[in-house]
């Protein structure tokens, strides 16, 4: 792995100050910070190449077209998916499960079906089910959570029954940092005879993802979470399954042949790419992977454990503290509340200090209202960062509660 000072130089925001002091960014749970490879890959499809792809027959078109399926092949490897027609760019994770929660429901769901789903999520992987679950009269069933913040597994297979028609669930929580059981999840999915999306966005850029090993039917996962651009994501769905589902978005290129009596679609995965694609972002999202593989994925995973830890054993000793999230499996997120100082006070002072925190419920407000709490202040690290950043933030927190005593 390369050292942290050469990687920390790749990253040209991590360099910049606010309010007069050295951004310490611990907010990478919401965004990730994008490596200068990223920045020029997209520079250059606008500087040198830039053409609609798929449908000129011109230079630049054919060199557009032929970057972004570059693009979707090395989606396909990273991933380790059996065939690129089962990679689909959208607009990010949660376009990837609206669509699937649109054409699914549209083809399998019926009134009295169930709907799997655990009570980490984030909204976007609550909302578009409860909205297909009010459009097609079926219900949606909720695995509980330890106060660990863990999913409790024999509750899920007491869940799991013949209305069962899909289970969804999130490969780690982004307001607690709970990696989830996916894989066994899966297999006693599958046991019923159940298909099994997994929401990737929090666990795509920590770590080894194999869909095929991990047996999923669908996995998504959005681009500017793994230091890719905004705006581009992917939805992964296995052949069998995405060609039995109709496309949730019609226009061009996804068409086959037009007519005003009838239309047919697309061969995969041109099915479900409907318009003018970001393509520009898919490159982008292709350079970000190649990026990460440059790292080292189990590099990256180890050096996030080893921060996880420090930040960890650090915040705790701060009696004023509650970490909320104390299961052994994580991702490298630190939840926590200082007494009864509001979370946005926490992280407007922080700020001021250059520290950047996210506050608020996260997206994920069943899980504050399982702790009864509004919110917390949110520590998310990546690769990047460093114990030093770390010492900073427990300062910081410091001042804070000197300042509210």
């Amino acid at each position: 792995m390369k050292d942290i000072a050469e990687i920390r130089a790749d990253f040209p925001l991590l360099n910049r100050h606010v309010y007069g002091r050295q951004l310490v960014y611990f907010d990478n749970g919401a965004t990730t910070q994008k490596p200068q490879c990223v920045i020029d890959a997209v520079n250059e499809v606008y500087t040198s190449y830039n053409s609609n792809i798929h449908r000129g027959v011109h230079a630049l078109s054919d060199k557009a077209s032929e970057e972004y399926e570059k693009a979707r092949e090395k989606v396909r490897s990273f991933i380790n998916a059996s065939k690129r027609e089962e990679i689909i760019f959208t607009s990010g994770t949660t376009g990837s499960i609206n669509g699937i929660a649109f054409s699914f429901g549209e083809r399998f769901i019926r009134p009295g079906d169930e709907i799997i789903i655990s009570h980490l999520e984030h909204h976007a992987n609550i909302v578009p089910w409860q909205m297909m679950c009010e459009r097609k009269g079926a219900k949606l069933r909720i695995i509980p959570i330890n106060d660990a913040g863990e999913i409790l597994f024999d509750e899920y297979l007491k869940l799991l029954s013949g209305k069962t028609k899909l289970v969804a669930v999130t490969q780690a929580s982004n307001a607690l940092g709970t990696i989830l059981p996916v894989r066994e999840i899966i297999s006693a999915a599958h046991s019923a005879k159940v298909p099994v999306l997994i929401d990737g966005a929090q666990g795509i850029q920590h770590g080894v993802v194999d869909v095929t090993a991990m047996d999923c039917d669908f996995y998504v996962f959005s681009g500017h979470k793994i230091y890719g651009p905004t705006g581009i994501g992917v939805m992964y769905g296995k052949e069998e399954w995405l060609s039995d589902l109709p496309p949730y978005q019609g226009g061009g290129d996804m068409v086959e042949n037009v007519t005003f009596e009838k239309t047919t679609y697309n061969e995969l995965p041109f099915k479900f790419e409907a318009g003018t694609m970001n393509f520009a972002g898919a490159i982008g999202l292709g350079s970000a992977l190649d990026y990460v593989l440059s790292i080292g994925r189990e590099n990256i995973k180890a050096r996030e454990r080893e921060l996880l830890h420090y930040a960890t054993e650090k915040l705790s000793e701060i009696k004023e503290l509650k970490i909320f999230g104390s299961s052994d499996k994580k991702i490298s997120v630190v939840s926590f509340l200082l007494n009864d100082i509001h979370q946005y006070d926490t992280g407007m002072i922080l700020d001021k200090m250059g520290i950047a925190v996210r506050t608020g419920t996260h997206c994920a407000q069943p899980v504050m209202d399982r702790f009864g709490i509004d919110g917390t202040v949110r520590a998310s690290l990546c690769f990047y960062n460093t114990k030093e950043e770390i010492d900073i933030l427990g300062t910081g927190i410091e001042k804070v509660i000197t300042m509210f005593a």
